[in-house]
């Protein structure tokens, strides 16, 4: 009897297993009806969401990230997801199928690993969007994606502004890619406090001159300020990048999702 019950127990294991193969194989062998920009085309527009002026901004950024970094920055809006062979599909199993089918970025470059490419993915009846990175980013970079997403594409997409919010967040990605701090937010409230604050300095600054003119505190003040700003811009030029004609390929080239990212909805 015992062994009876054993036999029926390695049935149903086996049987498992079978099972959970042919599902794992079955997602590895499935494919996504769509097809690659060009090396260095960088967008697909399948959904109409990107006007030409925006589009042709977006192409001029990529482009020289790409030069610069050898980091491409694919951007690929659809209608839908089911309508390319990702029906009641999750949009991070799309977008993750998706990178690796197309090998977005390059696994190695000069001997050394790389993977750096950037996935920006909108599905536009399905409301969501998705960064996907390439393996070589880091997990530290999934919070600043997260920024990206919360804070300079789904505020436009909740307004409607599709041509706006992927502007936005590809030129948010670009900095992040060159390590840069994140282009201006959208403007909020906070922005009169700012004002409020260098309406103030100024204030602050003639009463100064004109109570003890070169003697007061203004002078030491601005020098401070202008000491700080003078050291971001050398950090920033000193970032760029030196010449050498940069990187001359293309935007694939046998990179690989390490399922990093951020996803919204609006």
């Amino acid at each position: 009897m015992k062994s009876q019950h054993k036999y029926q127990y390695l049935v149903v294991f086996l049987t498992l297993t079978v099972i959970g193969f042919s599902r794992l194989s079955s997602v590895h062998a499935l494919e996504l009806t769509l097809e690659p920009p060009g090396d260095r085309e960088f967008v697909r527009d399948l959904a109409g969401m990107i006007d030409e002026p925006t589009k042709k901004q977006i192409q001029e950024i990529c482009d020289k990230l790409l030069t610069d970094k050898a980091t491409p920055i694919i951007v690929v809006t659809i209608d839908s997801m089911a309508k390319y062979g990702g029906a009641d599909m999750r949009i991070e199993t799309f977008a993750t199928i998706l990178f690796n089918q197309w090998q977005i970025g390059h696994a190695k470059l000069n001997d050394q690993d790389w993977n750096t490419g950037i996935l920006l993915l909108v599905s536009k009846d399905d409301r969501k969007a998705r960064i996907e990175l390439g393996a070589g980013w880091g997990r530290e970079d999934d919070a600043k994606c997260r920024e990206i997403m919360d804070d300079y594409i789904i505020p436009h997409f909740k307004q409607g502004q599709f041509s706006q919010g992927i502007l936005a967040g590809v030129e948010a990605l670009d900095k992040m890619a060159r390590k840069l701090a994140m282009p201006a937010k959208p403007q909020s409230a906070w922005s009169y406090v700012i004002i409020a604050v260098v309406i103030g300095l100024a204030i602050f600054t003639i009463v100064s001159l004109i109570r003890r003119g070169s003697s007061g505190w203004a002078w030491l003040f601005w020098g401070v300020i202008f000491a700080v700003i003078g050291t971001i811009l050398y950090q920033m030029l000193t970032n760029r990048g030196g010449g050498g004609g940069g990187f001359s390929g293309g935007s694939f080239g046998g990179g690989f999702s390490g399922g990093g990212g951020a996803t919204g909805s609006w």
